[in-house]
């Protein structure tokens, strides 16, 4: 049997990376012997995270566009063709037989060799509005795999597949852990949980709300698993419980980054998030009841986008940033005291799930090697 090598690209934020890391998996679990090769962008969290996953990477000299006038945009044109000459000597060097991008600065020129070299290239796009890379990628790409619906207007109709995005496996099973989930995080079993994801990097915006908030929340005899964010835990670990001797049980814990999410999403009763596409895709599968409150500052306000796809069909509430002072506390109380609007929204977000999407994406890519 043949020995395949695949070369997966992704990168910059979590979002991207998660993705990437489960096709990979799911790769090997196809073809154990296969060789596995990632291309990041070098100064970026993927060079950490994918090794941690258990594989090799190698990084481009890349970065993106600033929106304004930088010396980085001036060295934009000199990293674009580093960038380039190294992915052709990767590609060159390791032979795959397809390359998988999954959206980052990484992908465009890697992809892009791999497309003038002839091999199958797949793009997995996460978005419900796809990023300027994507776009222009799309036009040589084999396959495109999406998480929404109608992105005929950006991509070639006659490749876009509806596969949905690829989550971690260990979702998929989340009810029978509730109590592994409590324990692991030290909760207290006779009381609501609310999970506050701010993505990996954490978002401003949403710690400004849950500071200013806490009290109320505890007033309602809720308890706060609060992911902030690495860029933000020194400045809010103060409000852990531990460091707050006059609370005396474990009712707020600050996390930079939450290592097991499978056991907080088991544990937690409620979840404010922003609307990245990942978090979107693995709060359909684990079903709890969500208010989005997606970021702005994101291209063509893409997470608005995906947040509504949801929303739409009555799967989770959506708050705008500049709605959270007047409507917060009555939008969450309105929430935690209506029993029937938490299963509503359960049900309508679990039905938009697509726990097949790993596996899908890579049927896909096994149709076009062989």
């Amino acid at each position: 049997m043949k020995k395949y090598k695949f070369i997966l690209s992704g990168g910059g934020t979590g979002g991207h990376i998660y993705p990437a890391v489960a096709i990979a998996n799911e790769l090997k679990s196809r073809f154990p012997d296969a060789e596995i090769l990632f291309v990041g962008a070098q100064d970026k969290m993927e060079m950490q995270k994918v090794p941690q996953a258990g594989y090799k990477i190698e990084g481009l000299w890349i970065a993106g566009l600033q929106r304004k006038l930088t010396f980085q945009n001036l060295m934009f044109p000199f990293k674009l063709l580093s960038s380039l000459w190294k992915s052709r000597k990767i590609i060159k060097r390791f032979k795959p037989d397809a390359v998988i991008g999954t959206g980052g600065f990484a992908s465009g020129p890697l992809l892009q060799v791999a497309n003038s070299c002839n091999i199958p290239t797949v793009i997995q796009e996460q978005n419900s509005y796809p990023g300027i890379t994507n776009k222009l990628l799309s036009k040589k790409a084999n396959a495109i795999c999406v998480a929404y619906e109608n992105l005929e207007r950006f991509f070639p109709k006659e490749k876009i597949l509806f596969t949905g995005n690829p989550v971690r496996q260990d979702l998929l099973d989340i009810d029978s852990k509730r109590e592994e989930g409590i324990t692991y995080f030290k909760l207290d079993a006779s009381k609501k949980t609310l999970l506050v994801l701010g993505g990996s990097l954490g978002a401003r915006r949403v710690n400004q709300l849950i500071e200013k908030e806490l009290d109320f929340l505890l007033a309602n005899d809720i308890q706060v698993i609060w992911q902030c964010g690495k860029l933000y835990f020194d400045k809010y670990k103060k409000y852990n419980s531990e460091e707050l001797a006059t609370r005396n049980s474990q009712s707020v814990t600050v996390l930079s980054f939450i290592d097991r999410m499978d056991l907080i999403y088991a544990a937690a009763d409620f979840v404010i998030s922003r609307a990245g596409a990942s978090s979107v895709s693995e709060l359909c599968l684990v079903g709890k009841p969500t208010i989005f409150i997606p970021s702005p500052n994101v291209a063509e306000d893409h997470q608005t986008k995906n947040a509504k796809a949801i929303v739409d069909k009555n799967g989770a509430l959506l708050l705008k940033e500049n709605e959270l002072e007047d409507k917060f506390e009555t939008t969450f109380y309105d929430l935690i005291s209506n029993e029937n609007l938490q299963k509503e929204l359960s049900q309508n977000i679990n039905k938009l799930a697509k726990p097949n999407a790993t596996k899908d994406i890579v049927e896909q890519i096994i149709k076009l090697i062989q």
